[in-house]
């Protein structure tokens, strides 16, 4: 579930441009921290002032856009502080969606989920214990935790604003990842814990799981290899 696109079959000009801004925000190629001129991107996207006004708005809603009185709006800023907020906050949030998800995904969901981790260990860099990268939306594994919880809150929170702000990050400041091999193994264990229907056990490893990564990347803060953030998983 992404309630951010429009839920009629045809989308709409704002749809088109707020989906194609986000994009261009989360690969770098609109600068985090830029000022966002709207006359300058009703030229570029070659849509009316209107459109650009109505999809900033939405950017502001996804918090990847930011509005200050008398500043105008501008791109979110990337920081290692902000990171490791994010962190604490998925490791709460995203443990609350595991153990509801233990008790209401249903066998075929489950089933899929299974499927999907088989998918990703066919990747060569995974393999070689490089880079654990997932596609956005349906092919990410915590996305369908997340929308396996059945808890429209948590999927708005989650699916719908921060976990843009984690892919902004991993585009901006890398991919390569040391714990490639250690999370699908993560992943793994959560599966089971789902499979066995155990909420407490499914919380329990997804809190380590995401502590880990945090971990992972206050270590590299610490040896002074801030700008590489290699350990997004």
């Amino acid at each position: 579930m992404d309630t951010s696109i429009a839920t009629s079959s045809a989308p709409t000009a704002v749809d088109t441009l707020f989906h194609r801004l986000r994009g261009d925000i989360i690969c770098g190629q609109i600068a985090a921290g830029s000022k966002i001129n709207e006359a300058e991107l009703s030229r570029q996207y070659k849509v009316g002032r209107s459109t650009v006004r109505e999809a900033l708005a939405r950017l502001v809603s996804a918090c990847l856009v930011s509005r200050k009185a008398n500043a105008g709006a501008r791109v979110i800023e990337l920081s290692l502080h902000g990171l490791l907020e994010i962190y604490h906050v998925r490791e709460a949030l995203e443990g609350m969606a595991c153990r509801l998800a233990a008790q209401n995904m249903s066998a075929h969901e489950i089933a899929e989920l299974q499927q999907l981790l088989e998918e990703h260990m066919q990747n060569s860099e995974l393999q070689e214990g490089r880079a654990y990268y997932q596609k956005e939306g349906d092919l990410d594994f915590h996305y369908r935790l997340v929308k396996g919880s059945a808890n429209r809150e948590l999927i708005h929170l989650l699916c719908d604003e921060l976990y843009a702000k984690v892919r902004m990050y991993r585009y901006q400041f890398g991919m390569v990842s040391p714990r490639a091999s250690d999370a699908f193994t993560e992943h793994r264990h959560i599966v089971q814990a789902i499979v066995d229907r155990d909420g407490e056990m499914a919380e329990m490893l997804m809190r380590r799981h995401i502590r880990a990564s945090r971990i992972n990347v206050e270590r590299q803060m610490d040896s002074g290899l801030d700008a590489s953030l290699k350990a997004l998983s």
